[in-house]
């Protein structure tokens, strides 16, 4: 920061461009969504992606590498051992993780849990499978709002989700359950690193829409990050999209949630014509939340800095 007054860090979800040497020893082969995107289709445009050098790091079909990029860039390996959001993330920002979080993803949440979950909340839990959002919904949703009834789910992440119908159910009664799960989940056998709340509306099948009222309840970091570094040292650290959420508020001076990763750009976009001193980290949330470019994979790291 000696250097730099002002830093921005941009994630784009599990937008990877191509596999790790460990990834096999998280069950994903051949990983490189980006790559796979671009041979799929025969038209795709990113010129100014191209031009910061990301048509140098992953062979595209429709974009030749860049002669002289205006950024420098490179591919980032992960260390720590898992594949999930909280992980990385908390990578970037120091913390070497050892022991990954649990996951369910195989065969979904325990008897015992969900049996105590049913109890405390009051509704028969369906669903607990790993699925993606959309999915469940199209699957599971019509029966929730008809019978009173309340979708739990997981993914290849560290997660417990809930669906919540924000005209049926509504957001506060989502958001106290997903406390209620927090507060079971943090029991060692059972302990995920994030309780995500998945608010939607609509009120039949194919009509079905995830809202921008999302809410993580995350573990909190296991150390010191470069986020508290910077708050400690009286500078800003402002995060865009569920990176307050990830830290759970850890480090952070200021919160920006974002209604869409088109929102979280245009977020950051004034947030750079602002006078600040630190850091702006933002996620863009919607590449896996919404588009489903394939889910979490080991795949190589794309993250953008840009240094001011």
């Amino acid at each position: 920061m000696a250097r730099f007054k002002r830093i921005f860090v941009i994630v784009i979800d599990s937008l990877g461009i191509g596999e790790m040497a460990d990834s096999a020893d998280f069950g994903d082969i051949g990983v490189n969504t980006l790559g796979h995107i671009s041979q799929s289709r025969d038209t795709f445009a990113i010129p100014n992606l191209a031009e910061l050098g990301m048509a140098d790091l992953v062979n595209l079909k429709q974009a030749a590498p860049c002669d002289r990029p205006k950024g420098y860039y490179l591919k980032l390996n992960e260390r720590s051992n898992g594949k999930d959001t909280m992980t990385g993330h908390w990578e970037m920002m120091g913390i070497y993780t050892q022991k990954p979080f649990k996951t369910f993803s195989e065969h979904g949440f325990p008897k015992e849990l969900i049996d105590e979950l049913e109890k405390r909340t009051g509704r028969k839990i369906i669903g607990n499978k790993s699925a993606s959002g959309t999915q469940i919904l199209d699957e599971l949703g019509e029966r929730e709002i008809n019978n009173g009834e309340l979708i739990v789910y997981t993914s290849a992440d560290s997660v417990l989700q809930i669906c919540g119908n924000e005209e049926t159910m509504g957001l506060d009664t989502l958001y106290h359950y997903c406390r209620i799960a927090r507060e079971l989940t943090m029991r060692e056998e059972w302990r995920v690193g994030r309780v995500i709340a998945r608010p939607y509306t609509g009120m039949k099948r194919g009509e079905f829409i995830r809202t921008a009222n999302r809410h993580d309840y995350a573990l909190s970091p296991t150390g010191r990050t470069v986020l508290d570094a910077l708050k400690e040292s009286g500078r800003d650290v402002i995060s865009v999209g569920k990176i307050s959420d990830i830290f759970n508020m850890q480090g952070i001076t200021e919160v920006n949630r974002s209604k869409s990763s088109v929102h979280g750009m245009e977020q950051t976009i004034a947030i750079a014509d602002r006078d600040f001193d630190g850091l702006c980290y933002v996620n863009l949330v919607d590449f896996d939340a919404l588009w489903d470019t394939g889910g979490i994979h080991r795949d190589t790291v794309t993250n953008w800095s840009a240094l001011m």
